[in-house]
C-alpha cells in the first residue's frame, strides 16, 4: 500500500492527520482497504509511511491486535522513495511470491480483487494494471488497448485522450517487474519511469466497482456520502 503522500490538495485535513487515515463512515480509508484485502484472501500487506507516520502505525497496531487474518507491517521513508522506489526497496517482502498487488491508499473502492488476480494469472503479464472509465480522461492517466486487453500505449493526462480508460491506482506485477526499476534512480515514479518501458508488456483490467480518489476535499465529500449509501 503506497500512503506515504503529504496530501496537500486535502489540507487544512491533512495538516493533522495523514491522508490514508481520513475518516469514512466511522473507519479510516487505510481500514477500508484493510478490508476489501482480507475479503479477497490477501494475508500480508506492507505500508509505507512519510508524512505523519504515527497514526498509521498506531492504527496497524490496533488493526493487528484484532488477529484478522491480515496482518499488516509499515516501513517509514525518511525521504520519499516514489512509488517505484518504493517497491524497489522493499523487494524482500515479496520474496516468496510469484505475484502481488499494489495499490494507491488514497483511493477508496470495492473493486473485485479476485477477479483482478484471476485476469492477471489468465494473461501471464509482467503487469496488470486495474482501470476505470472516467468523464475528465485529460485529467487522468490514459490506455488504450489492443481486443485482448494489451495496453498499446499510456500517456499521462493528454491533451488529446484516445479513450477513457484510465489508470485505477492498482496493480498485480510479479517478480519480473524488478528488472524494469532503474536502481540509480531515486525518487523512481511507478507511473513515469516504469510503466512507459511495459507498453506491449502489460494487460488493462477494467474494473467495475466503486472508486474514487479522495485526495481533494470536493471527492472527499463525495465519497463520504456515495460509501454510506453502499454499505447500508
Amino acid at each position: 500500500m503506497l500512503a506515504a503522500g503529504f496530501g496537500t490538495r486535502l489540507r487544512p485535513i491533512t495538516d493533522t492527520i495523514p491522508k490514508c487515515m481520513v475518516p469514512i463512515h466511522g473507519m479510516p480509508l487505510l481500514g477500508w482497504w484493510f478490508e476489501l484485502l482480507r475479503k479477497h484472501g490477501v494475508t500480508d500487506v506492507l505500508v509505507n509511511t512519510h508524512y505523519l507516520p504515527e497514526p498509521v502505525r498506531e492504527f496497524i497496531r490496533e488493526y493487528n491486535g484484532q488477529k484478522t487474518g491480515l496482518n499488516a507491517i509499515e516501513t517509514y521513508e525518511t525521504e520519499l522513495l516514489g512509488s517505484g522506489g518504493t517497491i524497489r526497496a522493499n523487494r524482500d517482502f515479496v520474496r516468496d511470491e510469484k505475484d502481488f498487488l499494489i495499490c494507491y491508499a488514497d483511493n477508496l473502492t470495492d473493486a473485485d480483487l479476485t477477479s483482478f488476480r484471476r485476469f492477471h494469472e489468465e494473461h501471464g503479464a509482467i503487469l496488470t494494471m486495474a482501470l476505470f472509465r472516467t468523464n475528465v480522461p485529460e485529467q487522468c492517466g490514459i490506455a488504450e488497448l489492443d481486443a485482448g486487453g494489451r495496453i498499446l500505449e499510456f500517456v499521462e493526462k493528454p491533451k488529446n485522450p484516445k479513450s477513457n480508460l484510465a489508470n485505477a491506482g492498482m496493480y498485480i506485477a510479479d517478480r519480473r517487474i524488478f528488472d524494469f526499476l532503474d536502481p540509480g534512480k531515486t525518487p523512481l515514479d511507478f507511473g513515469k519511469d516504469v510503466l512507459p518501458k511495459l507498453i506491449g508488456q502489460m494487460f488493462g483490467w477494467n474494473t467495475e466497482g466503486y472508486l474514487i480518489d479522495i485526495g481533494t476535499l470536493e471527492n472527499y465529500k463525495r465519497a463520504k456520502a456515495e460509501w454510506t449509501e453502499r454499505i447500508k
